[in-house]
């Protein structure tokens, strides 16, 4: 495991800030992190949730879904609510949670361990319909926040897997590569997520896109941009895999 310093490789730090004290004759360490900056002071994080549904279950876990989870969100913030349409494993929901730190989780979970209602019409029926429960603990990127889309359309979920080393050696290009596609319009950004638990050196991108089809287009028109290209491909050289979902809001979900 890394343990990192400074984000997205700015290896010089604030003026504003005190520097520590050096010994003479020791060489002070550099390093550059994800994890400083303004998620440093803010302790907000965001929890990725993937539920694998039982192929025949998945209108009786939506049903049910849309008819509780008001149960559910009186304890924390949900972001949003998708099901998988395209990419990777089938029959899977994808939902995203906001808590302030990690105290406010523990609490979060210990209250609905004790809310009857809630484990009675929410979780407990639906846990059955599960095959596989997945999460991980993100952090938006310090340069990101999450926008909300113009209107309704569909989202599309592209995970990373840079190599090892953190954002000393590719968060510049990473960045340089998200703003370019931000500035040419094929896609809107929705928010930029790293992993903090859960597998490292992983990098989320949630795009939005008014229908499957302007993506595709989109996607296509990007290919033959010289902007693109060039800033993707700085950044593809510290790039191990990518995946990506096309993501179909739920009606219950906040990000439609």
């Amino acid at each position: 495991m890394f343990h990192l310093r400074r984000p997205w490789g700015t290896l010089v730090a604030s003026a504003s800030r005190r520097q520590p004290q050096v010994e003479v004759g020791v060489k002070p360490q550099v390093c550059a992190s994800f994890a400083t900056g303004p998620r440093q002071y803010d302790g907000t994080f965001y929890e990725f949730r993937t539920y694998t549904i039982q192929p025949a279950k998945m209108n009786e876990f939506l049903e049910n879904t849309n008819k509780y989870i008001h149960l559910r969100t009186a304890h924390s913030e949900l972001i949003g609510y998708w099901k998988q349409e395209f990419g990777g494993v089938m029959n899977r929901v994808f939902h995203i949670w906001k808590y302030d730190d990690f105290a406010h989780h523990a609490k979060v979970q210990e209250a609905l361990a004790k809310d009857k209602e809630c484990q009675e019409k929410y979780i407990s029926p639906n846990l059955p319909l599960m095959v596989q429960q997945r999460n991980e603990i993100t952090y938006l990127v310090p340069w990101c926040k999450i926008v909300k889309p113009p209107k309704k359309g569909v989202y599309e979920l592209v995970t990373f897997q840079m190599k090892p080393g953190g954002p000393a050696l590719w968060g510049a290009h990473f960045q340089t590569a998200v703003n370019t596609h931000i500035q040419v319009g094929y896609s809107k950004l929705v928010g930029v997520f790293h992993t903090e638990y859960g597998t490292l050196n992983r990098v989320h991108v949630l795009w939005w896109n008014e229908t499957p089809d302007s993506r595709a287009a989109g996607r296509h028109r990007s290919h033959e941009d010289a902007r693109v290209v060039a800033a993707v491909r700085e950044s593809c050289n510290h790039l191990e895999t990518q995946e990506n979902m096309l993501l179909i809001p739920t009606p219950f979900s906040p990000l439609k």
